[in-house]
């Protein structure tokens, strides 16, 4: 694990590996009807666990990049 420039926990490849399967698993257990509202509930839970609104704002900016 490494660490960013504000101090926060950063995955390696292996880590977002295991976390690209979980959300895959998620969303497909969630099913075609729930998939964005499971989706809405994860980013708000993970907005509250980051506990920086600005920050989450960045991150959603380079999530939309490239679609």
């Amino acid at each position: 694990m490494t660490t960013t420039s504000l101090n926060h926990p950063s995955l390696g490849i292996a880590g977002l590996e295991q976390v690209y399967d979980q959300l895959a698993t998620a969303i497909d257990q969630a099913g075609p009807d729930k998939a964005e509202l499971f989706l809405v509930k994860l980013a708000l839970l993970n907005a509250q666990a980051l506990g920086d609104a600005e920050a989450f704002g960045r991150h959603l900016q380079a999530a939309l990049q490239d679609l």
